[in-house]
């Protein structure tokens, strides 16, 4: 899931400066003297690396070993993904598939735009490049259908996140402690006089091969008690990256971690899909958020709040 792309790269920050230094180069070194003779060099190791004690620095006409880029080198830093994937048919390909991207409704942080999801065709090449040779080619439209409506889902959690913690932990209690139901009473009204600017999402990355610490416990709960807890491992896991602005006009990055959940089909035979959103533990203030968020209904119940509602309504 999330396979957004990105045709834009961050600027690279500019490097610190090397420290300057008094010590002296060895004695072979082509700087170490201002001389009007072409220096002489040690011989070059067939393996590629200096020999000991001689310079690093290379003389200008010294032939160079040709470096390939590395894999990583070619993904683009905001969705880990190939930068540009191609549009074109694929070898073997046998049906057409569309080349149209459907615009998200997710803002990007790094422009005032929207991310695009990719096209029937770039996610057919994107499988192939991952290993997945046995695609079939006429589900892949439905595979980007579902993939986009997961992910349109789990923005919608992201900012349901938002809308109660962005403007601080103090508001985030008075928009917990009702429950669920009762923020979503209350929170039109609160926000009000205390509106910030919406979430934003800056990048994010796929990691379907490392089971989060909840869906480890989850997995070990239901190896424990399988009657009562078995559930199948997430299928998928994910990393989002956040932009959150406060009512102070400051912005953080708020990472919050995704585990997709496959569920027993409709009875129509229609998938069935959950996903749990929650920001990560990467400090207290996310601690105290989910802590907030999921206590609330039980000290709604346990205060006698919500019977004293039902009594008076």
């Amino acid at each position: 899931m999330g396979w957004f792309w990105a045709d834009s790269t961050p600027p690279l920050k500019t490097p610190h400066p090397i420290p300057s230094s008094s010590a002296a180069p060895p004695p072979g070194c082509p700087m170490h003297n201002v001389s009007t003779q072409t220096p002489s060099f040690p011989p070059r190791s067939t393996n590629g690396s200096p020999p000991s004690g001689s310079c690093p620095v290379r003389a200008p006409n010294e032939p160079t070993a040709s470096s390939q880029p590395s894999y990583v080198s070619k993904l683009n830093p905001l969705n880990y993904m190939p930068s540009n994937l191609s549009q074109s048919r694929s070898e073997g390909q046998t049906i057409h598939l569309p080349t149209g991207r459907e615009r998200s409704s997710i803002p990007r942080g790094d422009s005032e735009a929207n991310w695009e999801y990719p096209s029937p065709q770039q996610m057919y090449n994107a499988m192939l490049r991952k290993g997945y040779d046995d695609t079939p080619e006429d589900a892949v439209e439905s595979m980007v259908a579902v993939h986009n409506f997961l992910n349109e889902g789990a923005w919608a959690e992201i900012v349901n996140w938002e809308r109660r913690f962005s403007r601080g932990l103090g508001y985030g209690w008075q928009a917990c402690r009702r429950g669920e139901e009762g923020f979503l009473e209350d929170c039109d009204k609160i926000a009000s006089s205390t509106d910030v600017a919406e979430p934003r999402l800056v990048r994010f990355q796929g990691r379907p091969n490392e089971l989060t610490p909840k869906a480890r416990i989850l997995e070990f709960v239901g190896r424990m008690y399988p009657a009562k807890f078995a559930s199948e491992p997430p299928f998928d896991r994910h990393d989002w990256y956040v932009q959150r602005r406060t009512v102070a006009g400051e912005t953080k990055e708020v990472r919050y971690v995704i585990d997709y959940y496959s569920a027993p089909p409709e009875a129509t035979g229609e998938p069935v899909f959950y996903l749990d959103v929650r920001p990560a533990v990467d400090g207290p203030t996310a601690a105290c958020e989910r802590m907030m968020r999921w206590g609330g209904d039980i000290w709604h119940r346990a205060s006698g709040a919500k019977a004293r509602e039902l009594a008076s309504s």
